[in-house]
């Protein structure tokens, strides 16, 4: 069964996570508007493949940065600082693998039915934690120029 949710500004369909697949993995299709930009974030116990179905998307890993169009992917291990962007006017329709799974738990804590912000930072925050997020900067930090800040983003 498919869930979807939106979160910051990105819609989310989680089309497969740990309860089919064993915890082994999380399967995301992601629909991100033009302008959107993720907070700069590393993941500690999961890994992220993105596989770029339709658009362009900008992604900041670590010192690289890469624009996929579709059919491209891209590989950012646990522990790089990563950031994704759309930076054209059209929107990015992608597919992301998170493994082991981790990811979907956070989207379906605290994704919201319909595109409104989200409100509960503090249910984010710990929810980010438990599953090894960082949250390292706001929409805009890069990796490559970034201080690591020990306050969650807010």
């Amino acid at each position: 069964m498919t869930q979807s949710f939106w979160l910051f500004n990105t819609h989310l369909r989680i089309v497969a996570d740990r309860t089919t697949t064993a915890g082994q993995y999380d399967l995301i299709e992601g629909y991100f508007s033009p302008g959107t930009q993720t907070p700069l974030h590393r993941h500690t116990h999961y890994s992220e493949q993105l596989y770029v179905l339709e658009g362009e998307l900008t992604a900041w890993a670590g010192e690289n940065k890469a624009v996929l169009t579709a059919g491209d992917q891209l590989m950012i291990p646990a522990g790089i600082p990563h950031t994704l962007a759309v930076l054209s006017d059209r929107p990015v329709r992608a597919l992301v693998v998170a493994a082991p799974s981790g990811f979907a738990r956070l989207i379906t804590a605290v994704g919201t039915q319909n595109n409104t912000e989200m409100t509960d930072m503090a249910l984010f925050e710990r929810i980010s934690t438990e599953i090894g997020d960082e949250i390292l900067g706001p929409p805009g930090a890069l990796p490559s120029t970034h201080t690591v800040i020990t306050q969650q983003f807010s």
